[in-house]
């Protein structure tokens, strides 16, 4: 069993309480905080959501201890904690053996991230698949950022509740979608490739972003069944010629969320 760690903030924490309280060991809050409900909730909802997680902690019989600003930093490892920090098991991504179940629907959606290694683009994926109706995210089992507590941190809970598949073979797994009728569409800069804004991205399909630096890997782009791109007009100040690709990710996926609301 994975060792125990640390995830922290107001988000996170409370989706992993409400999601899965039987991982969470031990909950530490800030010293000073008021555990008693607030007479006048903060406009962000930040307060509402402490006295939610304390309620939830003990409901679950989770011990609640109060810690310092400086050590609740010391334990996650960063000050942006918000004044909460738990102790719970980490979470594992799923197998991919759901993703023949999540397929049979007739619109389903589905966010392929080939080698994203960066935490806070995973966990940007995350927060925005979820928002835009992704029914799963699907990563290499190797080669790619874990849910690790920043991931959590960065999707403000999304990661709690996106199923996250670990593919063993991402080309088998693709080939495995493509044989359950999902039309999977690769974001590439080739010349064959087609503006995202052109191409039918409603019914089953499947969105594949390569990795921060080399893009999509040969064996995964050879098994799009077509390629497509963001086009990028009025850039006056200078030669940017790519995106960041949790940014592009959240551009690609509110095309297919336009079309499908339409």
């Amino acid at each position: 069993m994975a060792k125990p760690v640390y995830f922290y903030g107001i988000h996170a924490v409370h989706a992993l309480l409400s999601h899965r309280p039987t991982d969470a060991m031990a909950l530490f809050v800030q010293q000073g905080r008021d555990t008693k409900a607030s007479s006048e909730p903060a406009q962000d909802g930040v307060e509402t959501s402490y006295e939610e997680i304390l309620q939830l902690a003990e409901q679950m019989g989770v011990s609640v201890q109060q810690a310092s600003r400086d050590k609740l930093t010391a334990l996650c490892g960063s000050p942006q904690h918000q004044g909460v920090v738990v102790h719970a098991r980490p979470l594992a991504m799923a197998d991919e053996g759901e993703l023949a179940t999540l397929a049979k629907a007739d619109q389903a959606l589905f966010l392929i991230l080939d080698q994203v290694t960066d935490a806070h683009n995973l966990g940007a994926c995350l927060r925005t698949a979820a928002a835009m109706g992704v029914d799963a995210v699907i990563c290499p089992k190797h080669h790619s950022a874990s849910l690790t507590p920043t991931v959590a941190k960065v999707s403000v809970g999304a990661m709690e509740i996106m199923p996250v598949i670990a593919a063993t073979n991402l080309a088998r797994c693709i080939e495995n979608l493509k044989q359950a009728g999902v039309f999977v569409y690769g974001t590439a800069l080739e010349v064959d490739a087609k503006p995202i804004s052109e191409v039918d991205l409603t019914g089953k399909v499947a969105l594949i972003m390569g990795s921060e630096g080399d893009g999509m890997r040969r064996l995964t782009a050879e098994r799009c069944d077509e390629l497509v791109y963001i086009p990028m007009t009025g850039n006056k100040h200078g030669s940017l010629q790519s995106l960041n690709v949790s940014v592009a990710t959240g551009m690609v996926l509110y095309e297919a969320s336009r079309q499908r609301q339409a």
